[in-house]
């Protein structure tokens, strides 16, 4: 299926789901830096800058629109301003409006654990104010065999529920949290869909002189672990 990839920044949704089987139409980012890697690794592929100058005016239809919008303020590390009061989790509504102006089969929402106590509810009621049916999960790159946790909420909605069922009440939200099918638990036993990964990169953290390393340190910290985007772009397959 094709998708667009709203709040791209360095293209982890982008390259997983690529590696899925999907192919990406256009990204929009608004660091000019994680621009300049998008078009690096995706050089025919349509960019566009401030999400607030984007819909359907000038987007293409996708099957898929995916992204994860910004998290400072549902975060626990930010100012809980929530996304109603929040000037940078409030771009909820930018991506909520560019959902009903494109209308895709699906979408892929991504934010930090604490969405779930900080504007799920407003994430889950536009979702199906405007007629999509969604789940949510929580997923680990542990899950997808890293050495680290770095848990994400995915939440993924889609339009077929209610012409499937043909009913209002089928439609709507069932608010559980389920795993993911295959990987279900933490097991590794049921964690079988990637292997565990060898090494990972030395970020350098503390090092000097390298060309960039605070864009590089402020990319990596807000991209979407590439494998986890894979494992959802199969499930939509």
């Amino acid at each position: 299926m094709t998708f667009g990839s709203l709040f791209a920044g360095i293209g982890g949704f982008d390259l997983g789901f690529e590696r899925a089987g999907h192919t990406c139409l256009w990204q929009v980012e608004k660091d000019e830096w994680c621009r300049s890697k998008l078009a690096k690794h995706w050089p025919n592929v349509k960019r566009y800058g401030d999400i607030h100058d984007v819909g359907k005016h000038n987007l293409s239809t996708v099957d898929i629109i995916c992204g994860g919008f910004p998290c400072q303020d549902v975060s626990v590390a930010g100012n809980r301003a929530g996304i109603k009061d929040g000037t940078r989790s409030g771009l909820w509504a930018e991506y909520n409006r560019i959902i009903c102006e494109l209308r895709p089969r699906y979408v892929v929402v991504e934010n930090v654990p604490g969405l779930r106590s900080n504007g799920m509810g407003r994430v889950l009621g536009d979702l199906a104010a405007s007629g999509y049916d969604a789940r949510w999960y929580m997923l680990s790159a542990k899950d997808v065999g890293a050495p680290h946790l770095r848990k994400r909420v995915f939440i993924v909605a889609d339009t077929k529920s209610k012409q499937r069922n043909g009913s209002e009440d089928n439609a709507r939200i069932k608010p559980q949290e389920q795993p993911f099918p295959e990987l279900g638990d933490s097991s590794r036993a049921k964690r079988n869909e990637f292997d565990q990964w060898q090494v990972e990169p030395d970020v350098g953290r503390v090092a000097h002189g390298v060309p960039f390393r605070v864009d590089r340190l402020k990319a990596l910290g807000n991209a979407v672990v590439p494998q986890c985007a894979e494992y959802i772009g199969r499930l939509l397959v």
